[in-house]
């Protein structure tokens, strides 16, 4: 359990309690309070929350270390605590069946996401377009038109959701209203394909990488430029922002990761070790470390404070297509060219279970928010749903007619998206 503030700690006489809010994945409790007339939040991360934990005892130590929940607090809290619990068994044993087909487009499709409930989802494609959906209806919504090519990098700015960014082979980045369908701004100065992108968690920045080697950092509000990112060799493949927006990583087919620091556009450490190109970078929740994938069919893990490699996740034996953690960041998964998918426990580095059965390369896996199923996409046309512990397979999902290179859950764990070559998208629920 992690109590993490927004501003100094003071004596608690100065600090008034005004609301408990729930995150659910990973779970924890938001703390509103008011603090010299200030209004201020902070968080208790339950990390470590499963549903057999004996709730009183975690109450007790949690009003023990946070002043803030007094006795007269303590059974809304356990309140709290149970509901936490409860989400964390859901959907557990939840078969998905096929809700919608929908052919996006009729040039290839590029990407695929969700925004935060579920409720909506884009595609991008080579007919130079965005599309808008809503999920329930498979109704378009919106056609995103501007781009003057491939449209391959789409997001979301979850857990808002307001917004939309396209990354484009236009050397452009387009930022558009998911109320109105119409472009805010259009981020230009890349000298080549924009190939990836990511919104940081405050909705603020918009981060692009290029296959100019290069990645730059835009302020939502202005469209500006605020930083660009130089020091790679080669084109920038995968970026991702840490928890609290202070960190990006950049991920580079020159076989390097850089660690950036977004205040000042600083490279913090440049992350040495793969001997191939580079194929996924992220943080874990608490920002602790960094899971980097490779060509090289290894994984590496390292400390996120200092940038030195605290181990090497072998055992694959072709290369590392996609890697991931859970919500917590207590379980890493690898998806490998070799068919098969991998768990490993982020804190003994141990391999705990291998997800054979698909008969192709694996190019996608995540973590359902509970943590307890995973999701493979592979070029056998099926995506997989496994048991996370025992590498079981749960649930084939079949009907695509090519490969599967998409495939995500909602924030519930309730709806999952596969995107295919086939130029079809998938709703299952």
């Amino acid at each position: 359990m992690t109590t993490k503030s927004v501003g100094w700690w003071f004596p608690c006489e100065r600090m008034k309690l005004k609301s408990l809010l729930l995150r659910y994945y990973p779970p924890g409790i938001m703390l509103e309070y008011e603090e010299s007339g200030q209004l201020k939040t902070k968080s208790i991360d339950l990390l470590d929350l499963h549903t057999s934990t004996d709730v009183n005892a975690l109450v007790e130590e949690i009003q023990k270390a946070e002043p803030l929940i007094t006795a007269s607090r303590a059974d809304q809290v356990k309140l709290l605590i149970q509901r936490l619990q409860n989400k964390l068994g859901q959907y557990s044993n939840h078969k998905f069946y096929l809700f919608k087909v929908l052919r996006a487009h009729i040039l290839p499709l590029t990407n695929v996401a969700l925004n935060k409930s579920g409720s909506c989802f884009i595609t991008g494609s080579y007919d130079r377009t965005c599309k808008l959906w809503d999920t329930a209806s498979g109704e378009e919504l919106h056609t995103l038109e501007g781009h003057r090519n491939v449209v391959y990098a789409i997001a979301f700015n979850n857990p808002y959701g307001d917004k939309i960014a396209t990354g484009s082979f236009d050397k452009t980045c387009k930022l558009w209203s998911v109320e109105t369908g119409t472009c805010g701004h259009t981020f230009r100065g890349h000298t080549a394909e924009i190939v990836c992108l990511s919104f940081n968690p405050q909705s603020t920045l918009v981060a692009t990488g290029s296959m100019d080697t290069t990645a730059k950092l835009w302020d939502i509000q202005n469209g500006e430029e605020v930083f660009t990112l130089t020091g790679h060799s080669a084109e920038i493949i995968s970026l991702s922002f840490n928890t609290s927006g202070n960190r990006i990583i950049t991920g580079s087919f020159d076989h390097t990761v850089t660690v950036w620091d977004t205040d000042t556009g600083r490279k913090v450490y440049t992350l040495i070790g793969h001997c191939a190109e580079i194929s996924s970078a992220l943080f874990n929740w608490d920002c602790s470390l960094i899971l980097t994938g490779s060509m090289d069919k290894t994984c590496m893990l390292w400390d996120a404070t200092n940038g030195k490699c605290v181990a090497t996740l072998t055992g694959h034996d072709d290369e590392i297509l996609d890697s991931c953690f859970d919500y917590t960041g207590k379980l890493i998964a690898t998806a490998s060219a070799d068919g098969t998918a991998r768990v490993f426990s982020a804190a003994t580095r141990k391999c705990i279970t291998k997800l054979e059965g698909h008969e192709g390369e694996i190019s996608k896996i995540s973590f359902n928010p509970q943590g307890n199923r995973l999701l493979t996409g592979s070029s056998d046309k099926t995506a997989r749903i496994w048991d996370a512990q025992t590498g079981q397979c749960f649930q084939v999902l079949e009907g695509h007619t090519d490969e599967i290179f998409s495939c995500a859950f909602n924030y519930k764990g309730d709806i999952i998206i596969t995107g295919s070559k086939d130029n079809t998208c998938r709703i299952w629920r």
